[in-house]
């Protein structure tokens, strides 16, 4: 069945402004690009698009699927406006368990309460006696109660873990705050093994993925091979999902953790639906709980310079893990710090031919490691919703005249780099039309400023073309996604709006109509 999409308007993403008429689809390939009338006689069926707008597929390039369809179902912490608020919100929930069962929530962030205070333990375990883990926005830190550190073991005596550190009120006494790998002293508790488990993680990454499809998305770069248990257990959780429907894409990145055993297990996928990507490393925290490591130390903190997850000896042996198998790898770096430490290793051992280490948020950097990064053979996996976030109390920790690029995405562009984009959801919001608003306005909604580093704002074609052509490249994979021509993967985002020519404000009130993967029809708008 030839199918022949046509009446709307198909950006082919070959060239700014670059439209076709028609698109002529058959087994989830393009065929044929070009006007109506040439290719109606090749068509079985003519898909009328109805004066919709036509993109190549939308791919979040960098997010945690499990983890955003375990939000959707967990207390929703990204409303608390102030730390007093954070603890109601916790004992109204906490009054709805059973004695014993944990509440988890997702999302506190300290810089949007209009305190400024990080509720302390003691506060947490006058309204419950369950236990709690409560992950701040970055997921790069964690508050809990009283139960919960005597659930892990841990006491004033138990030393920072490499990599991590135990939060302490001035006397030594724990105040419930866990930073970077202390948290896993806790997260380990959760993870279990079984059938049961695994229809559990299968049936939030359901959830995901029906969400993303909700807003165009036919793809994601994901990463949690790491996280639940033995890597088998979210594996064969997208098998199960992902298996037989074959109605997403995604490419799994391999946490460092289990990138050998996966490797030499020879861990099944199922190309082009499920693929093995990069091994994946953290280089430091964030910046949100200043564990981002830096060159000079927090402007607002003259003690502290981040944190770096592990040490010169352990990152270059980790690098060369993954070249001994002729792999990339996807690194987490937000601080100058930690880019520093990385870029030595990667000039050191190259990258595999035909393939692209990928420099995850990016968000300082400096002119030196800018010049050194123009010479790899790298993407930038970038969050344009971090400026956002981010702004303003990131002036407070980096200060007014830190030298560097600061969420540079304009000049990354400009110096040639490859730019891809993603949301790190569970971290940001899932939304692609919130995502392009933040990298072509720099500012939230109805802020009256010209926007943080106004002069770093993308044209609308640029932010689309970190979605769909960046994310392919992302993967080496530009060969056959990321545009609409012939040949190509049939992965279509079909949206009411022309994002190339319309308002900043319309760009939010974007919807999508249909999402197609592999030719077929996997979502569409009631």
């Amino acid at each position: 069945m030839r199918q022949l999409w046509t009446n709307g308007k198909i950006y082919t993403m070959e060239q700014e402004g670059a439209t076709v008429q028609a698109v002529l689809v058959q087994d989830g390939k393009i065929v044929e690009t070009g006007a109506f009338d040439d290719l109606l006689v090749y068509a079985d069926d003519v898909i009328d698009l109805q004066g919709a707008v036509m993109y190549p597929g939308f791919v979040d390039s960098h997010l945690h699927m499990i983890g955003h369809g375990e939000k959707l179902m967990r207390l929703d912490l990204t409303v608390a406006t102030s730390g007093e608020e954070l603890v109601q919100l916790v004992k109204n929930a906490a009054s709805q368990l059973q004695d014993g069962q944990w509440l988890i929530g997702d999302g506190w962030n300290e810089n949007q309460f209009t305190d400024g205070r990080i509720p302390t333990k003691e506060e947490l375990d006058a309204v419950t006696k369950n236990p709690l883990f409560l992950n701040r926005v970055c997921h790069h830190v964690a508050l809990v109660n009283s139960t919960t550190l005597h659930l892990a073991g841990i006491t004033i005596d138990t030393e920072n873990p490499e990599g991590g550190k135990i939060g302490r009120h001035e006397n030594g006494e724990l105040n419930g705050l866990l930073y970077e790998q202390a948290t896993n002293l806790v997260s380990s508790l959760f993870k279990q093994e079984g059938e049961s488990y695994i229809e559990s993680l299968a049936e939030v990454l359901q959830l995901a993925i029906e969400h993303m499809q909700s807003y165009g998305l036919t793809g994601g770069h994901t990463e949690e091979m790491g996280y639940y248990g033995h890597y088998t257990n979210p594996l064969t959780a997208y098998h199960s999902v992902i298996g037989e429907r074959k109605h997403f894409r995604v490419n799994l990145l391999r946490h460092h953790t289990v990138f050998e055993e996966m490797v030499t297990d020879n861990a099944q996928f199922d190309e082009p639906f499920i693929e093995a990507g990069a091994m994946k490393i953290f280089a430091d925290g964030s910046l949100g709980g200043s564990t981002a490591a830096l060159l000079a130390p927090y402007a607002n903190d003259e003690h502290n310079k981040g944190m770096l997850i592990h040490t010169d000896e352990q990152m270059e042996a980790l690098i060369q893990l993954a070249r001994k198998y002729n792999e990339a790898v996807a690194i987490h770096i937000i601080g100058d710090g930690a880019m520093e430490q990385v870029l030595q290793y990667l000039e050191k051992y190259p990258v595999a031919d035909g393939k692209r280490d990928r420099l995850i948020h990016c968000c300082i950097v400096s002119e030196e490691h800018l010049d050194r990064m123009k010479k790899l053979s790298i993407i930038l996996d970038l969050q344009p919703a971090f400026v956002t976030s981010d702004y303003p109390w990131v002036t407070e920790k980096l200060g007014e005249n830190r030298p560097g690029h600061h969420y540079a995405w304009k000049t990354f562009i400009e110096e040639g780099l490859i730019c891809a984009a993603g949301t790190d959801a569970p971290i940001e919001a899932m939304s692609p039309f919130e995502t392009i608003y933040a990298a072509v306005e720099r500012k939230k909604p109805k802020d009256t400023h010209e926007g943080y580093n106004a002069e770093q704002k993308l044209t609308r074609y640029e932010a689309v073309k970190m979605y769909t052509v960046g994310s392919a490249e992302a993967i080496s994979k530009e060969d056959e996604r990321g545009y609409i021509r012939q040949g190509y993967d049939a992965d279509f985002t079909i949206l009411d709006t022309d994002l190339m020519n319309c308002s900043a404000e319309e760009i939010l009130q974007t919807n999508a109509l249909l999402t197609v993967v592999n030719g077929s029809i996997v979502y569409k708008k009631e």
